[in-house]
Protein backbone atom coordinates (compact mmCIF):
# COMPACT_ATOMS: atom_id res chain seq x y z
CA UNK A 1 0.00 0.00 0.00
CA UNK A 2 3.31 2.21 0.49
CA UNK A 3 3.79 1.91 -3.14
CA UNK A 4 0.93 2.34 -4.30
CA UNK A 5 0.05 5.98 -1.99
CA UNK A 6 3.99 6.97 -3.08
CA UNK A 7 2.93 5.61 -6.65
CA UNK A 8 -0.52 8.60 -6.70
CA UNK A 9 1.42 10.67 -4.89
CA UNK A 10 3.76 10.91 -7.92
CA UNK A 11 1.15 11.16 -10.68
CA UNK A 12 -0.02 14.26 -8.92
CA UNK A 13 3.08 15.70 -8.98
CA UNK A 14 4.01 15.10 -12.58
CA UNK A 15 0.63 15.97 -13.76
CA UNK A 16 -0.11 19.07 -11.88
CA UNK A 17 3.34 20.33 -13.37
CA UNK A 18 3.30 18.96 -16.96
CA UNK A 19 -0.12 19.37 -18.25
CA UNK A 20 -0.95 22.91 -16.22
CA UNK A 21 2.12 24.04 -17.70
CA UNK A 22 0.51 24.57 -21.00
CA UNK A 23 -2.63 26.12 -20.08
CA UNK A 24 -4.18 28.39 -16.96
CA UNK A 25 -7.57 30.32 -16.75
CA UNK A 26 -9.86 31.80 -14.40
CA UNK A 27 -11.10 29.82 -11.99
CA UNK A 28 -15.26 30.72 -12.06
CA UNK A 29 -14.02 34.11 -11.06
CA UNK A 30 -17.57 35.57 -11.41
CA UNK A 31 -19.23 32.80 -9.93
CA UNK A 32 -19.95 31.91 -6.59
CA UNK A 33 -21.32 28.48 -7.08
CA UNK A 34 -20.01 25.76 -9.03
CA UNK A 35 -20.02 22.23 -9.60
CA UNK A 36 -19.42 18.94 -10.74
CA UNK A 37 -19.31 15.15 -11.18
CA UNK A 38 -17.20 12.81 -9.28
CA UNK A 39 -16.49 8.55 -9.85
CA UNK A 40 -13.53 6.54 -8.59
CA UNK A 41 -12.58 4.00 -6.39
CA UNK A 42 -12.58 3.30 -2.85
CA UNK A 43 -9.46 0.93 -0.80
CA UNK A 44 -10.77 0.02 2.68
CA UNK A 45 -10.36 -1.73 5.68
CA UNK A 46 -11.93 -1.73 8.92
CA UNK A 47 -9.51 -1.68 11.37
CA UNK A 48 -10.03 -4.21 14.50
CA UNK A 49 -11.58 -7.10 12.72
CA UNK A 50 -7.97 -8.82 12.53
CA UNK A 51 -7.43 -8.48 8.60
CA UNK A 52 -4.92 -5.64 7.97
CA UNK A 53 -4.84 -4.48 4.35
CA UNK A 54 -6.94 -1.78 1.70
CA UNK A 55 -8.23 -5.37 0.34
CA UNK A 56 -12.12 -4.26 -0.31
CA UNK A 57 -12.60 -2.32 -3.23
CA UNK A 58 -15.89 -0.08 -3.91
CA UNK A 59 -17.48 2.49 -5.74
CA UNK A 60 -17.35 5.96 -4.37
CA UNK A 61 -19.71 8.28 -7.25
CA UNK A 62 -22.33 11.18 -6.90
CA UNK A 63 -22.00 15.66 -7.47
CA UNK A 64 -19.93 18.21 -5.56
CA UNK A 65 -20.71 21.39 -5.49
CA UNK A 66 -17.85 24.54 -4.43
CA UNK A 67 -18.85 28.04 -2.96
CA UNK A 68 -16.26 30.43 -2.93
CA UNK A 69 -15.22 31.95 -0.32
CA UNK A 70 -11.89 33.95 -1.34
CA UNK A 71 -9.83 34.40 -4.14
CA UNK A 72 -7.96 31.11 -3.15
CA UNK A 73 -10.80 29.23 -1.01
CA UNK A 74 -13.61 27.25 -1.17
CA UNK A 75 -16.21 25.28 0.86
CA UNK A 76 -17.70 22.13 -1.34
CA UNK A 77 -20.57 19.84 -0.22
CA UNK A 78 -20.35 16.58 -1.71
CA UNK A 79 -23.35 14.04 -2.00
CA UNK A 80 -22.29 10.41 -2.64
CA UNK A 81 -22.50 6.73 -3.04
CA UNK A 82 -19.96 4.96 -1.11
CA UNK A 83 -19.14 1.39 -0.81
CA UNK A 84 -16.90 0.32 2.28
CA UNK A 85 -16.02 -2.87 4.14
CA UNK A 86 -13.10 -5.50 4.66
CA UNK A 87 -12.13 -8.97 3.10
CA UNK A 88 -9.53 -11.62 4.06
CA UNK A 89 -6.39 -12.34 2.24
CA UNK A 90 -5.11 -15.27 4.47
CA UNK A 91 -6.40 -17.26 7.49
CA UNK A 92 -6.30 -15.94 10.89
CA UNK A 93 -6.42 -17.45 14.11
CA UNK A 94 -7.88 -16.41 17.02
CA UNK A 95 -7.21 -16.41 20.50
CA UNK A 96 -10.39 -19.25 21.19
CA UNK A 97 -8.38 -21.51 19.35
CA UNK A 98 -9.92 -21.43 15.61
CA UNK A 99 -9.28 -20.31 12.21
CA UNK A 100 -11.26 -17.37 10.61
CA UNK A 101 -10.77 -19.05 6.66
CA UNK A 102 -12.75 -16.41 4.95
CA UNK A 103 -14.59 -12.99 5.39
CA UNK A 104 -15.78 -10.27 4.41
CA UNK A 105 -18.01 -7.46 4.98
CA UNK A 106 -19.76 -5.29 2.31
CA UNK A 107 -21.04 -2.09 3.64
CA UNK A 108 -22.72 1.05 1.35
CA UNK A 109 -23.61 4.10 2.48
CA UNK A 110 -24.86 7.79 1.59
CA UNK A 111 -22.22 10.27 2.40
CA UNK A 112 -22.13 13.69 2.69
CA UNK A 113 -18.44 15.41 2.98
CA UNK A 114 -17.78 18.98 3.84
CA UNK A 115 -14.64 20.30 3.15
CA UNK A 116 -12.60 23.51 3.15
CA UNK A 117 -10.00 23.62 -0.18
CA UNK A 118 -7.40 26.28 -0.50
CA UNK A 119 -6.84 26.88 -4.67
CA UNK A 120 -3.47 27.95 -6.58
CA UNK A 121 -2.97 30.05 -9.23
CA UNK A 122 -2.62 26.24 -11.80
CA UNK A 123 -6.25 25.20 -10.09
CA UNK A 124 -4.57 22.17 -8.00
CA UNK A 125 -6.36 22.18 -4.46
CA UNK A 126 -6.15 20.76 -1.41
CA UNK A 127 -8.47 20.94 1.82
CA UNK A 128 -9.63 19.05 5.24
CA UNK A 129 -13.18 18.19 6.61
CA UNK A 130 -15.47 16.04 7.85
CA UNK A 131 -17.98 13.37 6.15
CA UNK A 132 -21.42 11.57 8.07
CA UNK A 133 -22.27 8.59 6.29
CA UNK A 134 -25.36 6.71 6.48
CA UNK A 135 -25.57 2.78 6.68
CA UNK A 136 -27.90 1.85 3.41
CA UNK A 137 -27.02 -1.95 3.08
CA UNK A 138 -24.63 -4.17 4.97
CA UNK A 139 -23.65 -7.65 4.00
CA UNK A 140 -21.13 -9.85 5.99
CA UNK A 141 -20.11 -13.89 5.71
CA UNK A 142 -17.48 -16.13 7.72
CA UNK A 143 -16.63 -19.10 8.00
CA UNK A 144 -14.46 -20.89 10.07
CA UNK A 145 -11.93 -23.88 10.98
CA UNK A 146 -13.27 -25.38 12.79
CA UNK A 147 -16.54 -24.62 12.16
CA UNK A 148 -18.76 -22.63 14.25
CA UNK A 149 -22.51 -22.62 14.43
CA UNK A 150 -22.99 -19.18 14.84
CA UNK A 151 -19.81 -17.09 15.26
CA UNK A 152 -21.61 -13.78 14.66
CA UNK A 153 -24.79 -12.45 16.26
CA UNK A 154 -25.89 -9.99 13.57
CA UNK A 155 -28.74 -8.83 15.98
CA UNK A 156 -26.09 -8.16 19.15
CA UNK A 157 -23.45 -6.86 17.14
CA UNK A 158 -24.69 -4.51 14.30
CA UNK A 159 -22.90 -1.62 12.08
CA UNK A 160 -23.92 1.58 13.39
CA UNK A 161 -25.92 3.12 11.43
CA UNK A 162 -24.37 6.82 11.60
CA UNK A 163 -20.25 6.52 10.78
CA UNK A 164 -18.87 10.51 11.08
CA UNK A 165 -15.31 10.99 9.57
CA UNK A 166 -12.24 12.92 9.31
CA UNK A 167 -11.18 13.09 5.76
CA UNK A 168 -8.05 15.18 4.06
CA UNK A 169 -7.77 15.02 -0.07
CA UNK A 170 -5.71 16.99 -2.60
CA UNK A 171 -6.80 17.25 -6.53
CA UNK A 172 -4.41 18.03 -9.46
CA UNK A 173 -5.78 19.72 -12.53
CA UNK A 174 -6.16 17.70 -15.58
CA UNK A 175 -6.83 19.76 -18.64
CA UNK A 176 -9.88 22.24 -18.87
CA UNK A 177 -12.22 20.60 -16.10
CA UNK A 178 -10.84 17.03 -15.15
CA UNK A 179 -9.36 16.71 -11.71
CA UNK A 180 -7.62 13.85 -10.24
CA UNK A 181 -8.46 13.27 -6.79
CA UNK A 182 -6.84 11.64 -3.51
CA UNK A 183 -8.58 11.47 -0.35
CA UNK A 184 -8.15 9.80 2.88
CA UNK A 185 -11.03 8.94 5.73
CA UNK A 186 -11.02 7.31 8.87
CA UNK A 187 -13.76 6.93 11.35
CA UNK A 188 -14.05 9.22 14.22
CA UNK A 189 -16.50 6.82 16.49
CA UNK A 190 -16.65 3.09 15.88
CA UNK A 191 -18.60 1.76 13.80
CA UNK A 192 -19.16 -1.33 15.89
CA UNK A 193 -17.99 -2.85 19.20
CA UNK A 194 -15.80 -5.30 19.96
CA UNK A 195 -17.31 -8.56 19.36
CA UNK A 196 -15.52 -11.28 22.14
CA UNK A 197 -13.29 -13.85 20.36
CA UNK A 198 -13.81 -12.73 17.01
CA UNK A 199 -12.55 -8.82 16.55
CA UNK A 200 -9.26 -7.05 18.37
CA UNK A 201 -11.65 -4.07 19.46
CA UNK A 202 -13.86 -1.44 18.24
CA UNK A 203 -14.23 -1.29 14.47
CA UNK A 204 -13.29 2.35 12.43
CA UNK A 205 -13.69 2.96 8.78
CA UNK A 206 -10.25 2.91 7.26
CA UNK A 207 -10.33 4.13 3.50
CA UNK A 208 -8.34 5.44 0.82
CA UNK A 209 -9.96 7.00 -2.45
CA UNK A 210 -8.97 7.64 -6.05
CA UNK A 211 -11.67 9.49 -8.22
CA UNK A 212 -11.66 11.45 -11.35
CA UNK A 213 -13.48 15.06 -10.73
CA UNK A 214 -15.51 17.00 -13.60
CA UNK A 215 -16.14 20.85 -12.82
CA UNK A 216 -18.74 22.48 -15.00
CA UNK A 217 -16.36 25.39 -16.50
CA UNK A 218 -19.32 27.13 -18.24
Amino acid sequence: MKKLTFALVLLLMGMSRGLLAQEEYAMYENRTFYGGLIAGVNLTQIDGDNFAGYSRKGMNVGGVVFFKMDEHIAGSIEVLLSQKGSVSKEPQMLAAGYYITKYGADLTYGEIPLMINYFDDHKNHFGGGFSYSRLGTSNEYITTNPPQTTPLDQTKYPFRKNDFQLLLGGSAHLYKGFFLNLRFQYSLLSIRDNIPNITKGAQYNNMWTVRLMYLFMK
